[in-house]
């Protein structure tokens, strides 16, 4: 997310805050574009979960990606990639949070503000 956040835990933590927020906004964008458009609730959840993974998650998922990826066999090249990562040894936990935290945003906003059939009883 490219935010300045705390270290260790409690940054893991505000991230994950942070992306569950997202999900929560990006669920409601999308549950109107699709009442506009007459979609189903599955498009709205299932772009919903995308995107707000995309945009909490994405920078540091790359980061983690690439960490795995590129041969880091120079100390020098190793220091400046890691030199670019706001908390390197927290970034696994992170993704993990943020990835977490977005999804259970839309599940959250599906619940709060999806209209429920279940509520009607049958006598």
């Amino acid at each position: 997310m490219n935010l300045p956040l705390h270290f260790g835990l409690l940054g893991t933590l505000e991230a994950g805050g942070i992306a569950l927020l997202v999900g929560l906004l990006v669920y409601l964008l999308w549950s109107r574009l699709c009442r506009v458009l007459h979609w189903s609730m599955g498009h709205a959840i299932g772009w919903s979960c995308v995107i707000s993974v995309v945009i909490s998650a994405g920078i540091d998922a790359w980061k983690l990606f690439y960490m795995g990826i590129v041969r880091l066999e120079s100390p020098l090249y190793a220091r400046i990639f890691l030199s670019t990562i706001h908390d390197p040894n927290e970034l696994g936990s992170r993704v993990v949070l943020e990835i977490a935290g977005a999804l259970a945003g839309v599940a959250l906003a599906w619940l709060m503000f999806s209209s429920r059939s279940s509520e009607k009883t049958v006598d």
